[in-house]
């Protein structure tokens, strides 16, 4: 019998003691003696980037605080007296009480947080105290045969947990934590310059090849049902580093048939498999591939990656219902309060940056990297917290409230990849390859290319504004390519002020190859929409979405027991950026970023009755059919709120209300770029004439005699000395695509920009190809 992480969460209460005598130990590390095969992007240290002010920056500084308070002999104390070294520092609680199966991993996590804040700027005390336990768990480690164990053990538990978990006896899970102390002295080794973190590490290597040398394949298949973290990615991440076959064949004894094999042929059987046991395998797989070049690896990761972010994740990026995957495509029916365990997004976006430098044309990856940064990880740190306290799962039930950890009486898995998850923001938010940079991530940072003399600083709001801007210092010859996201539509980029004719297609890369002079500014424009996206097992359940970001309903103390229904007819913007209003059968309701969403209960998941017109191609629709006040409100529910104007007012229409123009200045505006993007338009409405003036104008789309749509009664004549209604340009020209079908009256030419439109009802709709 295993257990798995859930099953077991003791609570004890520690005092603080303060950490005492830290030496630093001065070391520089190794390179890597071997390149990576099938890789062709690649990532920056994380000392080239620098965040700036904004949300990462200070999810950062809240980690940071949190490691500086940390006492260094409160994480060493069971390591010591496992070796029966003494230790007078209080125990601490949750998963590293005395008892606990899983003690020690807690001080892994730690060694990793702090190598990264150390590597990404932060304070010489980070190095200091990481040298620190280095030099203590060395210590440990020279007294593993003096206390009865094998030659390179280092546990905060006793040698025995490895027996019972070979011999197949109930034991948690050691082999993940050993996967955490190994994961995090390779860290104090590559990101701090520890030479002694190798040595021990190195140790700890040998002795697993000990231990699993001697079993036979069926004997370490079974064992392999337990746990054991990503063994095989730390293993093979040692053998690039040292080139030492003993490392890749130990690691390779941690390859899992059982999971691995239906990956191979691309078969989803991860129905009531723990998820967070699977994704690290997965991940050592995808780099046993790039020390290999062993293309089973790769597709078994490819495959994987695929199946869980097609067919088992949430709105927020996150996957599992009470740690476990469910069958393919149960979302609506898996909400909980224990949905998408915050170990379990980590990892993924671990795995995805590895699939991401193996094959960079696949700009899916880097959408999913965004979609769950900003949904899941960026929103499970508590801001209220000065200690950056952290979710262990995020419930995704109506009613759901999030719940964090503490200071020394949680140290959940997740309390553990918090303080890593907070500590590396800066590694993905730019790539390269060779002369080219990869801009993947809009975080406001600055960027100091290594080698080549430049910096890039992005300087941003997003996505509270859909725009950054890049400034270049430094010359040279290089190409940019700039992710443009699978879910905007239009966007722009200017170098200079001076509009790009560059391809900016969603889910892809714009690329701009030149020779860049310094103080060169790049801005690119991302438009957002409101989008609703549907649960595979119940379209009626949906949760809204603003551009990437996930909207939740705020129901402060209301513990909800039902799912509200949602009026997406009835979704406006507020003059707050990512707030919004609506109407639900629960009455008027607040939508937040759920990133945002902290201290009261919310829902993200809401029924809508997909039922109601228009249906999904319109990109707006509006029924005129207020009685007062100067706005029109968007029944798609896509927020594209329209203003009468120009003396514009309310009036009887044929059914409901209309819009009446004065046939001079009347008109009604719609949002800028309400069609940009789009290659055609279709616009519907019924008008009634009470009297023909000379060129009255009932829509006016654009302005100039270039880029602009009229619609004017057919009996009208311009008089003399007017000016004429531009000529309708050829309609095979770029700039005037055919419409879906030709309009049945009026004189028309066609433009992407609308900046006038008056009528009773009306609709546009995009092409297919960017239909919402």
């Amino acid at each position: 019998m295993s257990l798995t992480r859930r099953t077991v969460l003791r609570a004890s209460a520690a005092g603080a003691v303060a950490a005492a005598g830290i030496t630093a130990l001065k070391a520089t590390p190794a390179a890597a003696a071997r390149p990576d095969t099938g890789v062709s992007a690649y990532a920056f240290p994380l000392s080239a980037v620098t965040l700036l002010a904004g949300p990462f920056q200070a999810n950062t500084g809240r980690t940071h605080s949190y490691l500086s308070f940390l006492d260094a002999d409160r994480l060493l104390h069971m390591f010591r007296l496992n070796v029966g070294l003494p230790s007078s520092a209080a125990a601490m609680g949750g998963w590293e009480t005395p008892t606990t199966e899983l003690r020690g991993h807690s001080t892994g996590h730690v060694l990793t947080a702090l190598a990264q804040g150390y590597a990404n700027g932060g304070p010489a005390a980070f190095k200091t105290k990481g040298d620190y336990l280095v030099a203590e768990l060395a210590k440990c480690q020279d007294r593993a045969t003096a206390a009865g164990f094998n030659t390179g053990y280092l546990s905060a538990y006793p040698e025995s947990f490895i027996d019972r978990v070979e011999a197949r006896q109930s034991v948690w899970a050691p082999y993940y934590t050993l996967h955490k102390i190994m994961a995090g002295l390779l860290d104090m080794h590559l990101l701090a310059g520890n030479a002694q973190a190798l040595t021990v590490l190195t140790r700890m290597a040998a002795w697993v090849k000990f231990r699993n040398d001697r079993l036979t394949q069926t004997q370490r298949q079974n064992m392999l049902d337990t746990e054991f973290g990503g063994m095989n990615e730390v293993l093979t991440n040692l053998y690039q580093l040292t080139a030492d076959p003993n490392h890749l064949a130990a690691a390779q004894h941690f390859d899992h048939a059982e999971v691995f094999d239906p990956l191979a042929s691309n078969v989803d059987a991860l129905n009531n498999y723990h998820a967070n046991t699977q994704i690290p395998k997965v991940l050592g797989a995808i780099r046993e591939y790039h020390a290999t070049g062993t293309t089973r690896y790769r597709d078994i990761a490819v495959n994987f990656w695929d199946i869980v972010t097609g067919r088992h994740s949430y709105a927020i990026g996150g996957n599992s219902n009470g740690e476990y995957f469910k069958a393919p495509g149960r979302i609506a029916s898996e909400l909980s309060d224990t949905t998408c365990e915050c170990c379990n997004t980590y990892n993924m976006l671990k795995l995805t940056r590895q699939l991401f430098f193996t094959n960079p044309a696949r700009t899916d990856y880097m959408d999913y990297y965004e979609k769950a940064l900003y949904n899941h990880i960026l929103g499970a740190q508590n801001p209220s917290s000065t200690h950056g306290f952290h979710c262990y799962y995020v419930p995704l039930r109506p009613g759901g409230i999030k719940t964090y950890s503490n200071d020394y009486n949680n140290w959940t898995c997740c309390h553990g990849t918090g303080m890593e998850s907070n500590t590396k923001y800066a590694d993905s938010i730019y790539f390269h390859s060779g002369d080219t940079l990869y801009v993947n991530l809009f975080i406001a940072s600055v960027l100091t290319w290594p080698g080549r003399g430049m910096t890039v600083r992005q300087e941003t709001s997003y996505p509270e504004a859909a725009s950054t801007r890049l400034t270049i210092t430094g010359s040279g010859a290089f190409t940019l390519r700039l992710r443009i996201p699978s879910w905007t539509s239009g966007a722009q980029i200017r170098l200079n002020g001076a509009l790009q004719s560059v391809a900016t297609t969603p889910g892809t890369y714009a690329t701009m190859s030149r020779t860049w002079a310094s103080g060169d500014v790049v801005d690119v424009t991302l438009p957002m929409s409101l989008t609703r996206e549907s649960t595979p097992d119940n379209t009626a359940v949906q949760a809204v979405k603003y551009g990437p970001i996930v909207l939740s309903g705020v129901y402060g103390t209301n513990n909800l027991s039902t799912m509200p229904t949602l009026n997406p007819a009835t979704i406006a913007a507020t003059s707050t950026p990512l707030q919004f209003t609506a109407t639900a059968s629960t009455g008027a309701v607040t939508l937040l970023p759920f990133y945002k969403m902290h201290g009261q209960r919310y829902t993200v998941y809401w029924n809508v009755n997909t039922t109601t017109p228009p249906p999904a191609p319109f990109v707006a629709h509006y029924r005129f059919d207020e009685t007062s006040g100067t706005t029109a409100a968007d029944a798609t529910g896509n927020g594209r709120t329209a203003t009468l104007a120009g003396g514009a007012g309310w009036t009887t229409g044929r059914t409901g209300g209309a819009v009446n123009l004065n046939g001079t200045s009347a008109y009604v505006s719609l949002p800028a770029g309400i069609l940009a993007g789009a290659t055609a338009c279709t616009v519907a409405a019924w008008v009634r004439l009470d009297a023909i003036t000379s060129w009255s104008r009932l829509f006016d789309f654009g302005s100039g005699s270039t880029g602009s749509m009229f619609l004017t009664p057919a009996a009208a004549r311009a008089p003399h000395g007017s000016p004429s209604p531009p000529p309708a340009p050829a309609a095979n020209s770029a700039s005037t695509p055919r419409p879906p079908y030709p309009p049945a009256r009026g004189r028309t030419s066609r433009s992407r920009c609308p900046a006038r439109w008056g009528s009773s009802t009306s609709t546009a709709s995009r092409s297919p190809a960017t239909r919402p």
